[in-house]
């Protein structure tokens, strides 16, 4: 099925890009300083730039049919480097990194979770895909009992078991067999929870851009390395979003998925910039609670946009989702407290 966008969708989709970056200069224009704390502007920027991303990952479907999962990801982090760079260069964002070696490796399991989550888009929804991502709480409660020999309290225990079953009533693996392919998201968010560990690990003091770039240039790489293992030995691709996982370098670039990839670089450093001026905003724990109305914006971009809407048992998992993840940061911000 071709999407095509009547004249009032290209209207409220330009008035949302357009916000977008007018929230953007605001934040730049904050310079980075804390302030005093401001809950209600911070659920607002966190809201704003889940509404963003919800959207936006609901357009990778479209993309998906004219152009494969590595040149997407190539295309969209060398245009977001470049962003990032400009912005630098008119002195808004500083890029430098204190431990060139720590955001590289946090960047690295950041960007194989973001390859994982976008090759899952292919096959599955936004939501479903989302909620596999969310599982990366429970994973860091697991990763940080073998890791740092952290000693979970009941409550916390109880809420990762939450999670993990209402991860698999949006997944549903065995909905038609058992389909291992319905919980790759999970593994998405393992490597997410992993980038998270060693965020708190290893980079203590680097600035939120300069985490983003390395983050891009890990998605280059790994972009640039399967372009070239599909260029010396190709897979037959199906046509359509099917092929997405399997296709290579495609030129040239049909204007709708070429334009949505440009479209999604200066997406994503809006959307991070909103939930680093959020987090300057608000209290740590609170504000994260806040990331989970993903989810609902995913679902409700996916109904918008596509016509569809999770099935009851998608909503009662994400709902649990939302509660896990609430129970699980609420707790740790106590504990840091």
């Amino acid at each position: 099925m071709r999407v095509y966008m009547s004249h009032s969708e290209k209207t409220r989709f330009a008035g949302l890009w357009s916000m977008g970056g007018v929230l953007m200069v605001g934040v730049l224009r904050g310079g980075g300083r804390m302030g005093p704390d401001r809950p209600m502007q911070a659920v607002m920027l966190i809201v704003a730039a889940m509404a963003l991303l919800g959207l936006f990952d609901n357009l990778v479907s479209v993309i998906a049919r004219d152009i494969g999962l590595w040149q997407f990801h190539f295309l969209r982090a060398a245009l977001a480097i470049g962003l990032l760079g400009g912005l630098s260069a008119l002195g808004l964002i500083s890029l430098g990194a204190r431990r060139r070696w720590a955001v590289a490796l946090r960047g690295g399991f950041s960007a194989a979770a973001m390859v994982i989550y976008f090759g899952s888009l292919a096959f599955l929804s936004v939501a479903e895909t989302a909620a596999g991502l969310f599982s990366a709480p429970i994973w860091v409660l697991l990763l940080s009992v073998l890791w740092v020999g952290a000693r979970p309290g009941m409550v916390q225990i109880g809420a990762a078991l939450v999670g993990f079953g209402g991860v698999l009533l949006v997944l549903d693996p065995l909905a038609e067999g058992l389909r291992l392919m319905a919980l790759l998201p999970m593994l998405a968010g393992l490597f997410y929870a992993i980038g998270s560990l060693a965020t708190r690990q290893f980079c203590e003091g680097e600035g939120t851009f300069a985490m983003l770039l390395w983050f891009f240039i890990a998605l280059l790489f790994m972009g640039a390395v399967g372009l070239v293992v599909l260029h010396f030995w190709p897979l037959e691709a199906a046509e359509g979003a099917a092929g997405f996982i399997r296709r290579g370098w495609v030129w040239p670039v049909s204007p709708m998925a070429g334009g949505l990839t440009i479209v999604q670089a200066p997406v994503a450093v809006i959307a991070v910039a909103l939930i680093f001026r959020a987090y300057q905003l608000g209290e740590v724990g609170h504000v994260a609670v806040f990331e989970y109305t993903l989810l609902l914006f995913a679902a409700f971009w996916t109904w918008l946009l596509w016509g569809e809407l999770p099935a009851p048992r998608a909503w009662l998992g994400m709902g649990l989702i939302a509660a896990s993840g609430a129970v699980l940061t609420l707790a740790a911000g106590r504990e840091k407290g």
